[in-house]
């Protein structure tokens, strides 16, 4: 199932234009609730708000019956309320750049940073220090807010995110990842040891095994129904998720590195998918699980700082891409941030 086709939004003019996705033809509210963009954030209940409100058109009708049948490559215009004003300005805030060109520019993330400015967070984002990095040669196509944005990592993951720097750039970008053809790979300490033969592993509804030691973990995934923040395995009405995992490095049978790339690139997908696995991410406060590291099965330096990490293990290790413009593959890959390779170093580190 493949994500909107087209859909757009300014401060401006308040509408999110959505064309109905291919294999959600349904009733409206849950062919929206699967079509629309995940950057809306706009709930089930909230579309069915909006349906109700007479906020949903089709061919300049207003639809206000959520059961009404709609198609795959349907537009609908949904009427939004005004966002809130939030002013982006430069800010002469460092960045790692790996890769810049006139098209694109590659940065390698640090953790602590959100990647766009939001009314809870107007300033100190990557977007800040971009338009002081690069002026205005940013592609305009994300809006105000999110000038070449065409992805995101969440604000404690560190790593490789690419901005477009040209229109022409833009949309060849968002093309890539709107076909899963763009190499998206983290590495990540989690919890225990994802074993193939562990036959509660293999229990898991939406879990199974490929070839090369590889676990792939396919479910939909929607908001939580209670906390909106999160996200949650769904088995309807959710969008589609495959994450691939492999295991890199085992620590007893307490912690391991491992190698996750994805398919799809929902929000918090690799937290949600190797929770539901049973292998939460070490200092992930949110999906990470209540489970420790035991300091009899490693050195206590280890179980200390796994059990106190300060933010998800995860880090956007490698980023392959063909160049929108020349065509060009390209790949890039970060070291992991000082403070996942301490954690790594005394996982590594043996008993006295």
């Amino acid at each position: 199932m493949s994500g909107p086709l087209a859909e757009a939004f300014d401060d401006e003019d308040p509408t999110l234009v959505v064309t109905i996705a291919e294999g959600c033809a349904d009733r409206l509210d849950k062919a929206l609730a699967r079509s629309v963009p995940e950057d809306a954030a706009l709930s089930r209940t909230r579309l069915m708000k909006m349906i109700a409100d007479g906020a949903v058109w089709r061919a300049g009708v207003a639809l206000t019956d959520p059961k009404i049948k709609v198609e795959e490559g349907e537009v609908i215009t949904l009427m939004l309320d005004p966002p809130a004003r939030v002013d982006t300005l430069a800010e002469d805030i460092p960045l790692v750049v790996v890769y810049e060109d006139d098209h694109l520019i590659v940065v390698d993330k640090p953790v602590g940073m959100v990647v766009h400015p939001a009314p809870g967070t107007p300033s100190g984002t990557l977007v800040n220090a971009l338009l002081a990095h690069c002026g205005d040669t940013l592609s305009g196509i994300g809006g105000e807010r999110r000038p070449g944005i065409v992805h995101r990592i969440d604000k404690d993951t560190s790593g490789l995110l690419v901005v477009a720097k040209s229109d022409k750039a833009h949309h060849g970008l968002a093309a890539q990842f709107e076909r899963h053809d763009v190499n998206r790979r983290y590495v990540a300490l989690v919890h225990a040891v994802p074993n193939a033969a562990d036959p509660r592993l293999r229990g898991i509804k939406g879990v199974s095994f490929e070839t090369g030691g590889i676990i792939k973990i396919a479910t939909l995934l929607a908001r939580h129904k209670t906390d909106r923040q999160r996200q949650a395995v769904v088995w309807h009405d959710g969008r589609h998720a495959v994450t691939r995992v492999r295991v890199l490095e085992a620590f007893a049978d307490q912690a391991a590195l491992v190698e996750c790339w994805l398919e799809t690139g929902r929000t918090h997908q690799i937290r949600v998918h190797m929770a539901h696995a049973g292998h939460g991410l070490l200092g992930d406060q949110t999906y990470g699980g209540k489970r420790k590291i035991s300091p009899k099965a490693l050195t206590p330096q280890a179980a200390e700082m796994g059990n106190s990490f300060p933010r998800q293990a995860l880090h956007a290790a490698t980023l392959g891409l063909r160049h929108p413009v020349t065509d060009e593959w390209l790949e890039f890959t970060s070291p992991l941030p000082e403070d996942m390779a301490a954690l790594l170093e005394a996982l590594r580190r043996p008993q006295e």
